[in-house]
């Protein structure tokens, strides 16, 4: 049988998209245009997801039990065509073993002399 671990490696490495997906729903359920804006401020406009790109991704994610809908809209005022979606735990621990790995490659291009390029 399957655990956890072996679940959540099998998703690594997780496409760019995806990590910055998981990202924008950690602190809080955001609907596809809020979580293509906070990309898009969170890196300074580096990276734009196209809702093309979005909304692939986010299918893929609920189907992997990353991210789930939510199932009622946060406000009557809201328009009801738009889809909130929220990080599941599995989710969660997906982000962190990504975070893990990232971290691992920046450690050992460090220990190899590696420096980032400065402005």
């Amino acid at each position: 049988m399957t655990n956890d671990r072996e679940l959540v490696d099998d998703l690594l490495p997780l496409p760019p998209a995806t990590f910055h997906i998981l990202l924008a729903l950690l602190d809080e359920e955001r609907h596809g245009y809020a979580i293509i804006q906070d990309v898009e401020a969170r890196t300074g406009g580096e990276l734009r997801l196209s809702a093309g790109t979005l909304y692939r991704s986010i299918a893929r994610m609920v189907e992997q039990g990353l991210i789930a809908e939510v199932a009622k809209r946060r406000t009557a005022a809201d328009d009801p065509r738009r889809r909130y979606y929220r990080l599941t735990p599995f989710g969660i621990a997906v982000a962190r073993a990504e975070m893990r790995r990232l971290s691992e490659l920046v450690r050992l291009a460090r220990a190899r002399g590696l420096k980032p390029e400065t402005a």
